[in-house]
Protein backbone atom coordinates (compact mmCIF):
# COMPACT_ATOMS: atom_id res chain seq x y z
CA UNK A 1 0.00 0.00 0.00
CA UNK A 2 1.38 3.13 -0.81
CA UNK A 3 0.60 6.33 1.15
CA UNK A 4 0.04 9.34 -0.89
CA UNK A 5 -0.47 11.92 1.86
CA UNK A 6 -2.65 14.11 1.95
CA UNK A 7 -3.57 17.53 0.24
CA UNK A 8 -4.42 20.83 2.02
CA UNK A 9 -6.82 22.06 -0.61
CA UNK A 10 -8.73 19.78 -2.80
CA UNK A 11 -7.40 19.63 -6.44
CA UNK A 12 -10.47 21.23 -7.72
CA UNK A 13 -10.67 24.08 -5.66
CA UNK A 14 -12.02 27.40 -7.51
CA UNK A 15 -11.98 29.78 -5.69
CA UNK A 16 -13.24 33.04 -7.30
CA UNK A 17 -10.08 35.72 -6.39
CA UNK A 18 -10.62 37.66 -9.07
CA UNK A 19 -14.07 38.66 -7.77
CA UNK A 20 -12.40 40.37 -4.41
CA UNK A 21 -9.13 41.70 -5.95
CA UNK A 22 -10.72 44.92 -6.57
CA UNK A 23 -11.77 44.84 -2.76
CA UNK A 24 -8.43 44.27 -1.42
CA UNK A 25 -6.34 46.62 -3.79
CA UNK A 26 -8.43 49.39 -2.76
CA UNK A 27 -8.17 48.44 1.31
CA UNK A 28 -4.28 47.92 0.66
CA UNK A 29 -3.85 51.53 -0.98
CA UNK A 30 -5.77 52.69 2.49
CA UNK A 31 -3.92 50.63 4.79
CA UNK A 32 -0.88 51.82 2.95
CA UNK A 33 -1.82 55.91 3.34
CA UNK A 34 -2.84 55.06 6.99
CA UNK A 35 0.99 53.29 7.20
CA UNK A 36 2.66 56.69 5.96
CA UNK A 37 0.68 58.74 8.06
CA UNK A 38 1.38 56.74 11.29
CA UNK A 39 5.32 57.00 10.16
CA UNK A 40 4.87 61.04 9.73
CA UNK A 41 2.31 61.19 12.44
CA UNK A 42 3.76 58.97 15.21
CA UNK A 43 7.19 58.47 14.06
CA UNK A 44 8.71 55.11 14.26
CA UNK A 45 10.67 53.64 18.01
CA UNK A 46 14.21 54.00 16.16
CA UNK A 47 16.73 52.86 18.25
CA UNK A 48 20.02 54.09 19.08
CA UNK A 49 21.73 52.65 16.19
CA UNK A 50 19.64 54.91 13.80
CA UNK A 51 19.47 58.55 16.19
CA UNK A 52 22.02 57.81 18.40
CA UNK A 53 22.86 57.83 22.46
CA UNK A 54 23.23 54.83 25.03
CA UNK A 55 21.50 51.53 26.25
CA UNK A 56 21.93 50.19 29.14
CA UNK A 57 20.29 46.47 30.03
CA UNK A 58 20.50 45.99 33.52
CA UNK A 59 19.35 43.09 35.98
CA UNK A 60 17.16 43.84 39.01
CA UNK A 61 19.38 41.52 41.70
CA UNK A 62 15.72 41.68 44.44
CA UNK A 63 13.41 40.93 42.05
CA UNK A 64 10.57 43.23 39.96
CA UNK A 65 12.19 46.71 39.37
CA UNK A 66 10.09 49.71 40.06
CA UNK A 67 10.05 51.23 37.16
CA UNK A 68 8.59 54.75 38.64
CA UNK A 69 11.07 54.91 41.16
CA UNK A 70 13.98 54.56 38.72
CA UNK A 71 12.38 57.05 36.01
CA UNK A 72 12.40 59.50 38.79
CA UNK A 73 16.24 59.10 40.15
CA UNK A 74 17.28 58.70 36.69
CA UNK A 75 15.92 61.87 35.61
CA UNK A 76 17.63 63.87 38.24
CA UNK A 77 20.90 63.14 37.06
CA UNK A 78 20.35 65.70 34.18
CA UNK A 79 21.10 63.14 31.61
CA UNK A 80 17.60 64.44 29.33
CA UNK A 81 15.17 62.11 30.23
CA UNK A 82 15.70 58.08 30.11
CA UNK A 83 13.34 56.01 28.66
CA UNK A 84 13.07 52.90 30.92
CA UNK A 85 10.89 49.41 29.68
CA UNK A 86 11.03 46.75 32.33
CA UNK A 87 10.38 43.08 30.21
CA UNK A 88 10.39 39.85 30.68
CA UNK A 89 9.56 38.63 34.38
CA UNK A 90 9.76 42.70 35.12
CA UNK A 91 13.19 42.37 37.07
CA UNK A 92 14.82 43.09 33.09
CA UNK A 93 15.26 46.94 32.15
CA UNK A 94 16.23 48.50 29.47
CA UNK A 95 17.35 52.51 29.98
CA UNK A 96 17.79 54.69 26.64
CA UNK A 97 19.58 57.63 27.16
CA UNK A 98 19.62 60.29 24.66
CA UNK A 99 22.73 61.42 22.67
CA UNK A 100 24.56 63.94 24.58
CA UNK A 101 26.20 66.97 23.82
CA UNK A 102 29.72 67.05 24.10
CA UNK A 103 30.61 63.80 21.73
CA UNK A 104 31.48 60.82 23.32
CA UNK A 105 33.04 62.32 26.58
CA UNK A 106 29.80 63.29 27.39
CA UNK A 107 27.96 60.28 26.51
CA UNK A 108 30.41 58.47 28.60
CA UNK A 109 29.88 60.14 31.56
CA UNK A 110 26.53 60.16 31.02
CA UNK A 111 26.32 56.11 31.52
CA UNK A 112 28.80 56.36 33.96
CA UNK A 113 26.14 58.64 36.39
CA UNK A 114 23.25 55.84 35.76
CA UNK A 115 25.62 53.24 37.04
CA UNK A 116 26.77 55.63 40.23
CA UNK A 117 22.65 56.01 40.73
CA UNK A 118 22.15 52.53 40.57
CA UNK A 119 25.14 51.19 42.61
CA UNK A 120 25.74 47.47 43.05
CA UNK A 121 21.93 46.72 43.44
CA UNK A 122 21.60 45.83 39.71
CA UNK A 123 23.41 43.73 37.50
CA UNK A 124 24.48 45.21 34.39
CA UNK A 125 23.75 42.61 30.88
CA UNK A 126 25.27 45.28 28.58
CA UNK A 127 25.64 49.28 27.60
CA UNK A 128 26.14 50.24 24.24
CA UNK A 129 26.53 53.90 22.85
CA UNK A 130 26.46 55.13 19.01
CA UNK A 131 27.49 58.57 17.85
CA UNK A 132 25.04 60.81 15.85
CA UNK A 133 28.08 60.54 12.59
CA UNK A 134 27.65 56.63 13.33
CA UNK A 135 24.04 56.30 13.25
CA UNK A 136 23.57 58.38 10.33
CA UNK A 137 25.51 56.52 8.54
CA UNK A 138 23.66 53.25 9.87
CA UNK A 139 20.12 54.94 8.12
CA UNK A 140 21.78 56.17 5.12
CA UNK A 141 23.16 52.38 4.73
CA UNK A 142 20.13 50.47 5.76
CA UNK A 143 18.06 52.53 3.69
CA UNK A 144 19.90 51.92 0.20
CA UNK A 145 19.74 48.43 1.56
CA UNK A 146 16.41 48.65 1.22
CA UNK A 147 15.60 50.30 -1.78
CA UNK A 148 18.38 48.51 -4.31
CA UNK A 149 16.98 45.06 -2.91
CA UNK A 150 13.43 46.00 -4.49
CA UNK A 151 15.45 47.73 -7.63
CA UNK A 152 16.90 44.31 -8.07
CA UNK A 153 14.09 42.32 -7.85
CA UNK A 154 11.72 43.70 -10.01
CA UNK A 155 14.72 43.43 -12.79
CA UNK A 156 15.11 40.31 -11.95
CA UNK A 157 11.63 39.70 -12.41
CA UNK A 158 11.34 41.79 -15.50
CA UNK A 159 14.05 39.79 -17.01
CA UNK A 160 12.24 36.33 -16.57
CA UNK A 161 9.08 37.13 -17.26
CA UNK A 162 7.84 40.54 -18.74
CA UNK A 163 7.56 44.00 -17.50
CA UNK A 164 4.08 43.54 -16.01
CA UNK A 165 5.09 41.18 -14.12
CA UNK A 166 8.02 43.09 -12.70
CA UNK A 167 5.25 45.91 -12.02
CA UNK A 168 2.82 43.71 -10.17
CA UNK A 169 5.85 42.45 -7.51
CA UNK A 170 7.23 45.72 -6.90
CA UNK A 171 4.14 47.12 -6.47
CA UNK A 172 3.42 44.03 -3.84
CA UNK A 173 7.02 44.50 -2.25
CA UNK A 174 6.53 48.12 -1.46
CA UNK A 175 2.93 47.35 -0.17
CA UNK A 176 4.57 44.87 2.05
CA UNK A 177 7.51 47.15 2.85
CA UNK A 178 5.14 50.06 3.74
CA UNK A 179 2.53 47.76 5.89
CA UNK A 180 5.55 46.67 7.82
CA UNK A 181 6.33 50.48 8.14
CA UNK A 182 3.05 50.99 9.63
CA UNK A 183 3.14 48.25 12.16
CA UNK A 184 6.08 49.62 13.98
CA UNK A 185 4.70 53.13 13.63
CA UNK A 186 1.66 52.11 15.45
CA UNK A 187 3.06 49.72 17.98
CA UNK A 188 5.88 51.68 18.50
CA UNK A 189 8.21 48.51 18.61
CA UNK A 190 11.85 49.71 18.51
CA UNK A 191 13.16 49.79 14.78
CA UNK A 192 16.64 48.41 14.97
CA UNK A 193 19.56 47.19 12.59
CA UNK A 194 17.54 43.48 13.29
CA UNK A 195 14.22 44.99 11.63
CA UNK A 196 16.27 46.18 8.40
CA UNK A 197 17.62 42.16 8.35
CA UNK A 198 13.64 41.22 9.03
CA UNK A 199 12.48 43.79 5.79
CA UNK A 200 14.70 42.47 3.60
CA UNK A 201 14.29 39.03 4.37
CA UNK A 202 10.42 39.94 4.12
CA UNK A 203 11.16 41.08 0.50
CA UNK A 204 12.97 37.82 -0.18
CA UNK A 205 10.14 35.63 1.02
CA UNK A 206 7.33 37.45 -0.73
CA UNK A 207 9.15 37.79 -4.14
CA UNK A 208 9.41 33.62 -3.58
CA UNK A 209 6.10 33.32 -3.32
CA UNK A 210 4.96 36.05 -6.26
CA UNK A 211 7.92 34.17 -8.26
CA UNK A 212 5.66 30.71 -7.83
CA UNK A 213 2.52 32.01 -8.73
CA UNK A 214 3.44 34.48 -11.55
CA UNK A 215 5.50 31.28 -12.91
CA UNK A 216 1.97 28.76 -12.70
CA UNK A 217 0.39 31.81 -14.68
CA UNK A 218 3.31 32.00 -17.78
CA UNK A 219 2.82 28.31 -17.72
CA UNK A 220 -0.87 28.12 -18.02
CA UNK A 221 -1.10 31.18 -20.61
CA UNK A 222 0.57 29.05 -23.05
CA UNK A 223 -1.38 26.10 -22.51
CA UNK A 224 -4.90 27.58 -22.37
CA UNK A 225 -4.93 30.11 -25.03
CA UNK A 226 -8.33 30.76 -25.29
CA UNK A 227 -9.14 31.14 -21.69
CA UNK A 228 -10.28 34.60 -19.90
CA UNK A 229 -7.41 36.22 -18.18
CA UNK A 230 -9.04 36.35 -14.73
CA UNK A 231 -10.66 33.02 -15.00
CA UNK A 232 -6.82 31.74 -15.63
CA UNK A 233 -5.28 33.68 -12.94
CA UNK A 234 -8.06 31.83 -10.51
CA UNK A 235 -6.81 28.55 -11.89
CA UNK A 236 -3.15 29.46 -11.41
CA UNK A 237 -3.61 30.79 -7.71
CA UNK A 238 -5.97 27.84 -7.02
CA UNK A 239 -3.00 25.21 -7.99
CA UNK A 240 -0.29 27.22 -6.10
CA UNK A 241 -2.69 27.96 -2.62
CA UNK A 242 -1.84 24.49 -0.98
CA UNK A 243 1.98 25.37 -1.20
CA UNK A 244 1.76 28.81 -0.50
CA UNK A 245 -0.42 28.30 2.85
CA UNK A 246 1.77 25.25 3.90
CA UNK A 247 4.56 27.36 3.16
CA UNK A 248 3.74 30.21 5.18
CA UNK A 249 2.06 28.18 7.58
CA UNK A 250 5.34 26.30 8.51
CA UNK A 251 7.15 29.37 9.00
CA UNK A 252 4.40 31.01 11.18
CA UNK A 253 4.42 28.28 13.42
CA UNK A 254 8.02 28.66 14.00
CA UNK A 255 7.87 32.41 14.81
CA UNK A 256 5.50 32.09 16.76
CA UNK A 257 7.61 29.97 19.07
CA UNK A 258 10.19 32.74 18.55
CA UNK A 259 7.87 34.99 19.78
CA UNK A 260 6.40 33.20 22.76
CA UNK A 261 9.36 31.83 24.20
CA UNK A 262 12.72 34.09 22.59
CA UNK A 263 13.66 36.98 24.36
CA UNK A 264 13.10 40.64 23.73
CA UNK A 265 16.34 41.37 22.38
CA UNK A 266 14.65 39.51 18.72
CA UNK A 267 11.36 40.16 19.50
CA UNK A 268 10.94 43.22 17.14
CA UNK A 269 13.07 41.25 14.49
CA UNK A 270 10.30 38.20 15.01
CA UNK A 271 7.14 39.92 15.16
CA UNK A 272 8.49 42.03 12.22
CA UNK A 273 9.10 38.82 10.20
CA UNK A 274 5.63 37.03 11.62
CA UNK A 275 3.58 39.70 10.34
CA UNK A 276 5.83 40.11 6.84
CA UNK A 277 5.12 36.45 6.32
CA UNK A 278 1.09 37.32 6.35
CA UNK A 279 1.71 40.55 4.14
CA UNK A 280 4.14 38.97 1.78
CA UNK A 281 1.48 35.70 0.93
CA UNK A 282 -1.22 38.18 0.71
CA UNK A 283 0.59 40.16 -1.38
CA UNK A 284 1.33 37.60 -3.81
CA UNK A 285 -1.92 37.19 -4.47
CA UNK A 286 -3.86 40.50 -4.46
CA UNK A 287 -1.90 42.60 -5.41
CA UNK A 288 0.74 41.34 -8.03
CA UNK A 289 -1.87 39.36 -9.97
CA UNK A 290 -4.27 41.96 -10.32
CA UNK A 291 -1.75 44.01 -12.08
CA UNK A 292 -1.63 41.45 -14.28
CA UNK A 293 -4.98 41.20 -15.09
CA UNK A 294 -5.15 45.25 -15.44
CA UNK A 295 -2.44 45.73 -17.67
CA UNK A 296 -2.75 42.31 -19.38
CA UNK A 297 -0.06 40.10 -20.57
CA UNK A 298 1.25 38.21 -24.03
CA UNK A 299 -1.32 35.98 -24.90
CA UNK A 300 -4.39 38.09 -23.11
CA UNK A 301 -7.52 36.82 -24.21
CA UNK A 302 -8.84 39.78 -25.44
CA UNK A 303 -8.85 42.71 -28.12
CA UNK A 304 -7.62 41.51 -31.58
CA UNK A 305 -8.00 37.65 -30.19
CA UNK A 306 -11.74 38.46 -29.66
CA UNK A 307 -12.12 40.44 -32.65
CA UNK A 308 -10.93 37.59 -34.56
CA UNK A 309 -12.88 34.63 -32.79
CA UNK A 310 -16.12 37.27 -33.31
CA UNK A 311 -14.88 37.44 -36.85
CA UNK A 312 -14.34 32.93 -37.17
CA UNK A 313 -17.86 32.93 -35.55
CA UNK A 314 -19.57 35.22 -37.93
CA UNK A 315 -18.61 32.77 -40.61
CA UNK A 316 -19.17 29.86 -39.59
CA UNK A 317 -22.51 31.41 -39.12
CA UNK A 318 -23.07 32.48 -42.73
CA UNK A 319 -21.84 29.16 -43.95
CA UNK A 320 -24.37 27.58 -42.18
CA UNK A 321 -26.67 29.59 -43.56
Amino acid sequence: MTWRGADFFPHDLKFPFSKWMPFCVIGSLVLNALSLGLAVTRGINFSIDFKGGSLIEIHNKTGVADVAALRAKLGALGVGTPQIQAFDDGSNVLIRLEQQPGGDTAQNAAIDKVKGALGDTVEYRRADSVGPTVSGEITQTAFYAVAASLVAISAYVWFRFEWQFALGASLALVHDVLMTVGLFALTQLEFDNNCIAALLTIVGYSINDTVVVSDRIRENLRKYKKMLLPELIDMSINTTLSRTVLTAGTVILVLTAFVLLGGSVTRSFIIAMLFGIFTGTYSSIFIASPVLEWLGVKRDWSGAAAATTAGNKAGTSTKSA
